[in-house]
């Protein structure tokens, strides 16, 4: 039963065409909770409690520029109050009149099922991708595969999942089963706005957010929750009071400027990493390897720089890119925003700490355009390829002209308390030729600039060896030799 207490706020959403209002929801329930036990919902599953197996996978849609954005998220870690005027798609919606939704059909030909567990969970991420695709048209291993890094099957294999996702273009549609744009985004313009003075606040503007957090100091910051979410699933941690940075309309915006782009903060890592691909499509396949894809639809960059976690990924590469961040606030006195920017690897100050006051919310990541002759590379070690945390991650952004290395920027993840920059081995390799002799001379510098820690992912002894193995990588990949000359790496540290 649901959990009542004094912050219980009403929530509405839309389902099924319909308003589904709940009177009283807490400010920390979980979506998950909400359809599972007040409105039982059970088709939805409940798994890893951590957005790690998807076995808890629905799909939002919201009103984006006029047209309805629909994305697979994890139920589990998602706060209920943050589906305030969306629509809400679970497994129990798919079928129509007793007849199966071409992704189910084609599950079931497909012999895609065994226990079943985390068969929902499948079936709305492939709900997602057939609707993005225009009815699953198209769709190959390759296209299906990415929409279901996700998600984890135990029992049934991957094999019959993705020859469904590749079949369920090719049968029939039963009439209603498509989702009505036009409806839904008529339903969702029904839906009131909450209470504004409410424990859990979503502001629509800038100004309304950072005043909330001038009036709210001691609130919990949310954006996508795939952080916090985990706080609550796992520590048990219980927050009375949230405010939620996803509603500002100016920070869900990605900006273009001759020397930078700006990524506000209530940007989604798939959007966010959409824009950064756009600029350097070198970093394409670095996005598809950050997190599982509804992980990436409900996290939010801005949310995984503020968190500070030292083996977040996109900080290594936003330190190489020399990317800086905004901070605002309200000033009560000014009545004004006021506004102050510093370089990324400045923000920490300690493991999950920073130099943030209380009344401050990071607003803007800006990211320097590239040049024609920058040379990057990023890579990520870790146990599992997709939706996985790393053991190392080191981003290396060199400009080389005339065989000499003229700028070096380093950023590594998971051999500090914070993400790191990496002074020492820039210096090493600024102003000296681009051979090997240096590279050499740099990975010594590099494996002895931290001091990693031993933890359940890798030892610190592994984590030196790699940080240097990596950087002769680099080497290797711009010399056309990726594979070649593999005698001179230590292959036990990358394996």
């Amino acid at each position: 039963m649901s959990v009542q207490n004094s912050t219980a706020q009403p929530l509405t959403f839309l389902r099924r065409g319909q308003p589904v209002t709940l009177p009283a929801v807490p400010p920390d329930r979980t979506l998950l909770q909400v359809l599972r036990e007040d409105l039982h919902c059970t088709g939805t599953k409940e798994g890893c409690g951590e957005g790690d197996c998807g076995a808890c996978t629905v799909v939002l849609g919201e009103a984006v520029d006029g047209r309805l954005q629909l994305q697979a998220v994890n139920a589990c870690i998602k706060l209920a109050h943050s589906v305030q005027g969306q629509a809400v798609f679970t497994v129990e919606d798919l079928a129509v009149d007793g007849q199966a939704h071409p992704v189910q059909e084609a599950m079931v030909q497909c012999h895609a099922s065994q226990c079943g567990f985390c068969t929902p969970g499948f079936v709305m991420s492939l709900f997602a991708l057939y609707e993005h695709t225009g009815g699953g048209q198209g769709v190959d291993h390759a296209a299906a595969q990415a929409a279901l890094s996700g998600n984890l099957c135990r029992c049934t294999g991957y094999r019959p999942i993705l020859d469904a996702a590749a079949r369920m273009g090719q049968l029939p549609c039963p009439a209603g089963a498509r989702v009505d744009e036009a409806a839904v985004l008529r339903g969702l313009r029904t839906l009131g706005q909450p209470d504004p003075e409410a424990p859990y606040q979503r502001p629509a503007s800038l100004q309304a957010l950072l005043q909330a957090r001038a009036a709210h100091p001691e609130a919990q910051v949310v954006a996508g929750t795939t952080d916090v979410g985990l706080w609550i699933t796992k520590q048990h941690q219980r927050y009375p009071r949230l405010l939620d940075v996803t509603g500002a309309a100016e920070l869900r915006r990605v900006e273009t400027y001759p020397h930078h782009i700006a990524i506000g903060a209530a940007v989604n890592l798939t959007q966010a990493y959409a824009a950064l691909v756009a600029e350097r499509p070198s970093l394409a396949a670095f996005a598809h390897r950050f997190a599982g894809l509804p992980v990436r639809n409900a996290g939010t960059l801005g949310g995984n720089v503020a968190n500070g976690s030292p083996i977040g990924d996109s900080m290594p590469l936003l330190i190489a890119l020399g990317a800086s961040v905004v901070l605002m606030r309200w000033d009560t006195k000014r009545r004004a925003i006021a506004h102050r920017e510093l370089r990324l690897e400045d923000l920490y100050t300690g493991y999950r700490q920073n130099v943030m006051r209380a009344d401050e919310l990071l607003c803007w990541i800006k990211v320097p355009r590239p040049s024609p002759d920058e040379c990057l590379q990023v890579d990520k070690v870790s146990k599992r390829f997709e939706d996985d945390i790393s053991a190392v991650c080191l981003a290396v952004k060199l400009r080389i002209d005339g065989g000499v290395v003229r700028e070096a920027r380093i950023g590594a993840g998971g051999v500090a308390a914070t993400p790191v920059r990496a002074p020492l081995t820039e210096a090493a390799l600024t102003g000296q030729p681009w051979n090997e002799d240096t590279v050499m001379a740099a990975s010594a510098v590099l494996r002895d600039e931290f001091r990693p820690i031993s933890d359940m992912r890798a030892s610190a002894d592994y984590r030196r060896a790699v940080l240097g193995n990596l950087l002769r990588r680099h080497w290797l990949a711009q010399q056309g030799q990726r594979g070649l000359r593999l005698e001179s790496l230590d292959l036990e540290a990358l394996a």
